[in-house]
């Protein structure tokens, strides 16, 4: 039975691959209703700051012909996806929302849109961010402000704040945006749908900002899918992921390892820090601890290690000297108001310290180690091997338990 075009645009990625597969839809089809929608919506919205109505329109005809053939199709054959302002999409600039780059056309694809095509899917158009990817709110001087679809008083988030109202209404069943400080987890929660961010190097990063980063920006931004589903999230994940010789922190990492003995423990983290979380995001969380409980999972609520040092440690990680520098640098390409952002920021962080940076690197790595310790962490038995530095009044581990076993997913 054909589905209609309503019910089209409120599919996810997967089961718009399903329909195409099994001739329910036609890939223009599809396309056609995402681009309708993006027509009906996205003049109130403002998530979608370029649509690429022909050349997906000229995709579309192509898998369509391939599904006539009967040829084996990829697993998103014939399905749109978004891509925020900062990914490269060949033939559109990458311009990050600001005005100095509309001329930044690349050479290629970013790796994950690369791969995305290998699979399949077409892309429909790229989304808003705020100016250069920073800042909470996504508004950018050449697109303006993206509005949450659910209240215009509210803010979508930022900074894959584009991808997220363009999800949540419909416009885009798939999009691509990145995290260094929350620009893929803090938009989904702001419009409701999903997000993953994934560890450094399962996703190659590359683009046609400089191809020289402070290690601090390094260590910290990632690529990552963002979808109505969990399950699309899964599928992008596993096609994006993998080594690409222009990211060298990229991984040949296994999908999948070992089946983890049973039952699998879970730590449920109700107010990491004790910093106050909203009572209704704990309620969410107490609900899904309990799901997972009935379906065999062992929940323990536990308090992970040193949260206000990993906030502390990230600070200083973005507060080194070539970190300034290159933002004192592109500070005449930037609008006013992002300036007044990363000065803020810099007067939170304090003066740029040798010393701090240096310790900053080597916390990191005690921190990795003990999120990933598989022996319960106390006061009274810390681990020897996690340094102590005299300017620290504090041991790096402060908290009273964190016990994940061995072979669990972190």
């Amino acid at each position: 039975m054909a589905v209609t075009d309503s019910e089209l645009w409120r599919m996810g990625a997967g089961e718009l691959a399903g329909a195409i597969r099994s001739k329910q839809a036609s890939s223009r089809e599809v396309v056609e209703s995402h681009l309708g929608r993006i027509s009906q919506v996205n003049p109130v919205i403002n998530a979608v700051t370029v649509v690429l109505a022909d050349e997906a329109l000229a995709a579309a005809a192509a898998a369509d012909q391939a599904t006539a053939r009967g040829a084996g199709l990829p697993p998103l054959h014939g399905v749109p996806f978004t891509v925020k302002a900062n990914i490269d999409l060949l033939g559109t600039p990458t311009t990050a929302g600001l005005k100095a780059f509309t001329g930044a056309y690349p050479a290629r694809d970013a790796p994950q849109v690369q791969r995305l095509r290998r699979a399949g899917a077409i892309p429909i158009g790229r989304t808003n961010c705020p100016n250069l990817a920073a800042r909470w709110h996504t508004e950018s001087e050449l697109w303006g402000a993206t509005v949450n679809p659910w209240d215009r008083s509210r803010t979508p988030g930022a900074s894959s704040g584009g991808e997220a109202a363009a999800l949540a209404t419909g416009m885009t069943p798939l999009g691509l945006g990145n995290d260094g400080l929350g620009s893929l987890r803090w938009p989904a929660q702001c419009c409701g749908v999903a997000a993953l961010k994934p560890s450094l190097g399962r996703i190659p990063h590359a683009t046609v900002d400089p191809a020289v980063t402070p290690i601090g920006v390094q260590l910290t931004d990632v690529e990552g899918p963002m979808a109505r589903r969990i399950a699309d999230l899964r599928m992008a994940f596993e096609i994006m992921a993998g080594p690409d010789w222009r990211d060298p922190w990229s991984v040949p990492a296994p999908l999948r390892g070992p089946e983890p003995a049973k039952p699998i423990h879970v730590a449920l983290v109700l107010d990491p820090g004790g910093h106050g979380t909203a009572s209704q995001v704990q309620d969410g969380l107490s609900k899904a601890a309990q799901a997972l409980s009935d379906a065999g999972y062992l929940v323990e609520e536990v308090e992970p290690p040193s949260i206000d040092e990993a906030a502390k440690t990230l600070l200083d990680m973005l507060n080194t000297a070539e970190v300034r520098a290159m933002w004192d640098t592109m500070g005449p390409l930037l609008p006013m108001d992002t300036q007044r952002f990363f000065a803020a920021f810099y007067e939170v962080a304090g003066p740029s310290d040798p010393v701090a940076t240096m310790k900053s690197f080597m916390t990191r790595q005690s921190l990795l180690r003990a999120w990933g310790s598989s022996k319960p962490l106390t006061h009274s038995s810390p681990d020897p091997s996690i340094p102590t530095f005299p300017s620290r009044p504090e041991p790096i581990l402060t908290r009273e338990k964190w016990h994940r076993p061995s072979g669990e997913c972190g």
